[in-house]
């Protein structure tokens, strides 16, 4: 399935929908974000399953492209990725062979999107929380900065796993996704007290699933 097909990008499939227009607002608020000097590598991690974070990250990587700014979307789910699914590329090689040492350039792989490329996933790795913590990850990033304007980040949930809390004191910001009437309040605060407890940079939350008055989208 091609990126231009895939529902989940409403971006791409209800560019005038209520959907889209968040995303382009949440959008303009990044760029905007810290003056002159704008968070460029943007972690989003949330407290649930993965699956709205998974769309929250691809929907949010298209419209950085589509103002025509390079961005790059990292896939480091490494139990369970998607966005290889979601932009229909191929997941033979990506962050996992990166961090092993498998090669010494990252292997992007292009998209449908005009200015946005993918890193996936790569294999599912045994020991993801070890691979994300290791040295490699930070040449990752490096290269990762010079590839693009904006770098962002598909991180699993930080109250599950530690995989998230190893990227998070190495990128310019955190976006904590909260899902309405389904995120309870203990889970999100002990999740920003973790982020606090690193040194992240807690930019703000996107809240998901809030119904919209006189109409049928969510976002």
């Amino acid at each position: 399935m091609s990126a231009t097909t895939t529902p989940a990008l409403a971006m791409l499939s209800q560019p005038t929908s209520p959907a889209a227009e968040a995303f382009r607002a949440l959008r303009a608020n990044l760029k905007f974000a810290g003056g002159d000097r704008p968070p460029r590598v943007i972690l989003l991690a949330d407290t649930g399953t993965g699956e709205e974070r998974a769309i929250v990250v691809a929907n949010l990587a298209v419209a950085l492209a589509q103002a025509g700014d390079p961005t790059l979307l990292i896939d480091a789910d490494l139990r369970q990725p998607r966005q290889h699914a979601i932009f229909g590329v191929q997941n033979v090689s990506g962050v996992s062979t990166f961090l092993r040492g498998e090669g010494d350039a990252l292997p992007l792989m292009a998209t449908a999107v005009p200015d946005l490329s993918i890193l996936p996933a790569g294999p599912v790795a045994s020991n993801p929380a070890e691979l994300l913590a290791a040295a490699r990850c930070a040449t990752m990033l490096a290269r990762a900065r010079e590839a693009a304007t904006f770098v962002i980040i598909d991180a699993p949930p930080i109250s599950a796993v530690a995989d998230a809390l190893a990227l998070a004191a190495a990128v310019d910001g955190v976006l904590l996704i909260v899902r309405a009437g389904k995120t309870r309040r203990p889970a999100a605060q002990r999740v920003k007290e973790q982020l606090e407890r690193v040194g992240a940079n807690l930019l703000g939350a996107v809240l998901t699933d809030a119904k919209i008055e006189g109409g049928a989208y969510k976002y």
